[in-house]
């Protein structure tokens, strides 16, 4: 049977310390014992030299090539010709003293269907990106081995540049754009430039959780202003709080309830913002997933006076896992933000970076986009028919990656929410969305990343225990 051979050249920290008096090579054998017996040097270290270790404690050599001779007969170690000498392959372990056992860490598990925030990436994409990724692994970029750009690599802010303009109307050059790492961290690279605790904000209502959850953890002061069909209901925002120094807004389609902001309301809400000197944060988290009729072009898009700044994500079209999203930002905000940018995370996977560069200007982003929205439309065509009863009112979504099933005013969502996990469906209470009670109760459910089969049976088992 072919021997374990591992070179330990670096066993500093398992040195021990030599009593002051007595024989050294009996003081050095019994050392080195109890480093094997105890498993911190396993079957198949290589011993230092006896020269090395006669060095490292200070003992003659002849004391260490003793030391040596006795492990060996002992049979602790062994002597290979022309190798050296290993600790021995079964060597006699010491039983450790029993220990509190720390606390278990949860394994990750797979999201039940019906979960949010689940990707879309297919065979091909991922295949694609293995190729890329091995490409820049095996012809590494000079820029792989230095500190970069905080803002993220000009060639993939062009890319991303042009994409905005082409496919959301975005008007802006590549040094306004900002590589991020997703959503949730463009979002606190704006709070910590715009605002100070204190400042009041609006934010719709109901809004995304991790967002209001930003905003109140930063000491700012949130006024909830109601969405209806049309979105965020500007005149009730000045009429509650017109001094607000920003607005966080979902305008494409609202979190979570999946209305589009009109045109009345856009223009409105920029002409609010200009008039009161306030900022517009827009989250366009997943505008790429239209199923009927043009989209809206993006706010940012029709602001003329850099009072929007835009938040996008690679999350919901290709995977959590990348860690990318990106800032638009006002020209006279860049540096400011790039500064807390390089104070907290320095700059963006340049890795990565090349990558995803590659995977926009060679088109296979909007192949990749063209795949996943038919993926998603059968997975939520799949969703609606499954979910049909009479408690449920489900309205199907031309946009976006969930749908909301309400319920009777009456009833407790959110126990209904933690029925539908027990039976394998994982599905959010909308209730707790909201800041104010507005009675308004249903059931917020992703289709994203799920085969349709599998999300339907789900649903079904749901429905039946209703």
């Amino acid at each position: 049977m072919a021997k374990t051979i591992r070179t330990n050249s670096d066993w500093s920290a398992n040195t021990p310390v030599l009593p002051a008096m007595g024989p050294r090579r009996l003081a050095l054998y019994r050392a080195l014992r109890g480093l094997i017996e105890s498993g911190q040097m396993r079957p198949g270290d290589k011993l230092p030299t006896t020269r090395d270790i006669a060095k490292r404690f200070g003992v003659s050599r002849g004391a260490a090539v003793a030391a040596y001779e006795m492990l060996v007969a002992d049979g602790f170690a062994e002597a290979r010709v022309g190798a050296g000498t290993y600790v021995a392959e079964a060597v006699p372990l010491v039983q450790a003293a029993p220990v509190q056992e720390p606390a278990v860490v949860e394994e990750a598990v797979a999201p039940l269907p019906g979960a949010l925030g689940c990707s879309t990436a297919d065979e091909t994409t991922l295949r694609i990106f293995r190729m890329l990724m091995n490409r820049h692994l095996t012809q590494p970029s000079a820029r792989h081995f230095h500190y970069n750009d905080p803002a993220g690599s000009h060639a993939l802010r062009v890319e991303v540049a042009a994409y905005l303009k082409a496919a959301r109307g975005v008007n802006c050059t590549p040094d306004q754009v900002i590589m991020t790492a997703g959503t949730q961290q463009g979002l606190d690279l704006a709070v910590r430039a715009l605002l100070k605790p204190g400042d009041p904000v609006w934010i719709e209502d109901p809004c995304y959780a991790a967002a209001r959850e930003l905003f109140e953890g930063t000491g700012l002061s949130v006024t909830p202003v109601p969405v209806d069909g049309e979105g965020i209901d500007v005149a009730s925002g000045i009429a509650a709080r017109p001094d607000a120094k920003a607005v966080y807004v979902t305008p494409s389609h609202q979190y979570p309830l999946g209305v589009t902001l009109s045109m009345a309301r856009r223009l409105a809400l920029i002409d609010w913002a200009r008039e009161a000197g306030a900022y517009i944060i827009e989250d366009d988290y997943d505008s790429e997933f239209r199923f009927a009729g043009p989209p809206l072009s993006a706010l940012q898009g029709i602001d003329g006076q850099e009072r929007v700044i835009y938040l996008g994500t690679f999350s919901k079209t290709l995977l959590p896992g990348f860690r990318f999203g990106y800032l638009v930002v006002p020209r006279h905000l860049r540096e400011r933000i790039l500064t807390i940018r390089r104070l907290t995370d320095r700059f963006p996977s340049t890795l990565a970076e090349d990558a995803l560069t590659e995977f926009l200007r060679d088109g296979h982003f909007s192949a990749h986009i063209k795949r996943a929205r038919k993926r998603v439309k059968a997975a939520r065509d799949a969703l609606v028919e499954a979910l049909q009863c009479d408690r449920l009112r489900v309205t199907v979504p031309e946009q976006g990656l969930h749908l909301v099933a309400e319920l009777e005013s009456g009833e407790d969502d959110v126990a209904l929410a933690a029925m539908a996990r027990t039976v394998g469906f994982g599905v959010k209470a909308l209730s707790p969305l909201y800041q104010r009670d507005t009675g308004r109760r249903g059931l917020v459910i992703g289709f994203s990343g799920f085969a349709p089969d599998v999300l339907a049976a789900a649903a079904r088992r749901f429905v039946s225990g209703l």
